[in-house]
Formats: structure tokens, sequence, C-alpha cells
């Protein structure tokens, strides 16, 4: 097990990673922490949160599915129940934020991954300037228009978060957060 820590952590200092980094998986991993008492299956969630954001390549929408191969291909091989990994493969796929999650589990991730929205102010500008090294690549116009829509649909969704703990803790500091983002 330790070659896989050793590759995953080899995989978040990638060049192309400003803000998908150790750092990201550090602060999910403290929040996890804090708020383990609230997984029905704090390992599957754990796992998760390590191997996420394994495969990330700004220029591809498809992160979370291949990181999903990586993890199944991972503990396949090390003989870990279909079923685990299939929990598994479940939480990773969430962290798309294509579809609203379902399980508790699935609620508990998703508002880890989102906690950066509720930072303090400079560890939230940090966050801003991390994506947009990220996307360096594309031209400013754009990179404005396409982040004010993602901004703009996790501020209009209405609750960021799901948990009543972690939203009680976090809800009001990210919506103050996206509305100075956005201008509002």
């Amino acid at each position: 097990m330790l070659e896989i820590w050793q590759d995953l952590q080899t995989a978040y200092q990638q060049p192309q990673r400003k803000y998908h980094t150790l750092q990201h998986i550090s602060e999910c991993l403290q929040l996890f922490d804090t708020h383990q008492h609230l997984a029905e299956q704090p390992l599957a969630v754990e796992f998760a949160i390590w191997f996420h954001d394994a495969v990330y390549q700004p220029q591809r929408a498809d992160n979370e599915q291949q990181s999903a191969v990586w993890a199944r291909r991972i503990l396949e091989q090390e003989k870990i129940s279909p079923d685990f990994i299939q929990t598994i493969e479940n939480l990773i796929m969430v962290t798309a934020h294509n579809q609203p999650p379902q399980t508790n589990d699935e609620k508990l991730l998703v508002d880890i991954d989102l906690a950066i929205l509720a930072a303090p102010s400079a560890r939230f500008a940090e966050y801003q300037h991390q994506i947009r090294a990220e996307y360096a690549w594309v031209a400013e116009d754009v990179y404005q228009q396409k982040r004010r829509e993602v901004l703009n649909r996790l501020y209009n969704n209405g609750d960021i978060y799901h948990h009543p703990e972690i939203k009680a803790a976090l809800e009001s500091s990210a919506q103050v957060n996206l509305q100075q983002a956005l201008k509002i």
C-alpha cells in the first residue's frame, strides 16, 4: 500500500496542478477528521478523498472518471471487495458535481470537496488564483465568463452544503465569498 500512497503523492505534485494538489487533499482530510462521525462508511470516504482528483488534466472533462478507473485498478489488485470498490467509484464520480449527491456519504464528500468556498478570505483568494493558474491556457475573457457561470451555478442552486452540521459551519461564509467573487 505504501507504493499506492507514493504514486498518489506524485500525481498530486504534477506541474499542471495549482489547486488540485496535496494542499487540497490535506484540507479535505482535515475537514473529514472533524466530520468523520457523519460518515456511514468512513474508510470509503477517506479513500475517495485521496483518489477523487488523482487524475487531473485541466483540458480534459473526464478527470473524475479516470480517477475512478485508477482507484478501481489499484483496489482490485489489493483484493478489495467489489461492493466497496463500487462505493468508492460512486463517491469519486459525485465530485464531478454534475448531479446532486444522493447518499449520506456522497453528500459528505461533496461538502468536503466544496469547503474551499467557505475558506477565510485570504485562502479563498489564493484558491481563486490557483484555479486561474490551472486554466492559464484559456483566454482571459473566456475564463472569466466560464468561471462566472460555475460560481453562479453554485451560488444560485440554493444551499451549497448538505449536512446540517457542515452547513451551519460553512454556508454563510461560502455565500459571502461567492458574492464577493461575483461582485453581487
